[in-house]
């Protein structure tokens, strides 16, 4: 599938990772949060383009539901890829204490996990990220980034959240892969709880299930060492505590189980975990 280069703004979601600073060097390898995905916020534009921009591709005519019906009116989607590349050159970035949404902090961003043989899931998510905008825009969806490239720095987890509302977003999706114990397997779909605002209650809870079943109806299995059922309530992920819009962070399978790694590194594993997604995204915009 041909790459687009997202539209990007200065947002923030994290979802797997850990949630304490890490080493530049250092392969977060835990599924505390995707650990937040930038650099401070001043910072976070090298990763990051107007929230205003919209894709050339992108349709106006409103998004097309589950069987081919036309949803109306223009519907927005944030995708939030997790990490970027840069964030292992600027320790001093992505360490930066932010707010989590809870009255805590926690470190803008880290690196994210990698296969054993080394593939990044900042990598795996940027690619997945592109496949699902291209679906949803083929459906006349407005996709909105929390970053336009794999090789800048941030932005920051609470940044990212709070791009939802100022794109208006009707929906928002991180995308991350977990850095689980090995012998763990399965995806998972995070939502936050307890809810912070109306929109993290049922919106968020409805979105995280239909991505949770449309994944399941790709084949894949839910995890067996997290959340129950393949959901996550959390209340650590400060993407997810500072979005106002309805909100859910996917992890992929896990990278350090060596036949999800497979999966997660190949061209197929890739367009099937993207497709389901941007399945999800459409059944869910097409009841709200």
């Amino acid at each position: 599938m041909v790459v687009v280069v997202a539209t990007t703004l200065p947002a923030v979601l994290a979802g797997c990772g850990r949630a304490t600073p890490v080493s530049p060097t250092e392969v977060a390898s835990t599924s505390s949060e995707a650990t937040p995905d930038g650099a401070s916020q001043n910072s976070a534009s090298k990763n990051s383009a107007s929230p205003n921009n919209a894709s050339p591709n992108s349709a106006s005519q409103g998004a097309v539901g589950p069987g081919g019906t036309v949803l109306g009116g223009s519907k927005i989607v944030l995708l939030d890829p997790g990490h970027s590349g840069g964030n292992a050159a600027a320790p001093a970035e992505i360490n930066k204490q932010v707010p989590d949404g809870r009255q805590g902090t926690k470190a803008c961003n880290t690196t994210g996990t990698a296969t054993d043989d080394g593939f990044a899931e900042h990598t795996f998510a940027w690619i997945v990220a592109q496949q699902v905008r291209q679906d949803l825009e083929r459906t006349g969806v407005t996709v909105k980034m929390t970053r336009d490239n794999d090789t800048g720095v941030g932005p920051c987890v609470d940044v990212r959240g709070q791009l939802a509302e100022e794109v208006n977003a009707d929906a928002v999706v991180s995308i991350h892969a977990d850095g689980a114990p090995p012998d763990g397997h399965g995806f998972h779909v995070a939502y936050s709880s307890p809810p912070l605002s109306q929109s993290q209650g049922e919106p968020s809870v409805s979105l995280a299930t239909a991505l949770r079943d449309a994944m399941r109806g790709a084949g894949l299995p839910t995890s067996t060492y997290a959340g129950k059922d393949g959901l996550t309530p959390r209340a650590d992920l400060a993407g997810l505590n500072f979005a106002r819009r309805p909100a859910a962070l996917v992890e992929c399978d896990n990278m350090r189980n060596r036949d999800e790694a497979v999966v997660l590194r190949s061209p197929a594993g890739q367009a099937r975990i993207a497709d389901a997604i941007a399945g999800g995204v459409l059944a869910w915009l097409a009841k709200h």
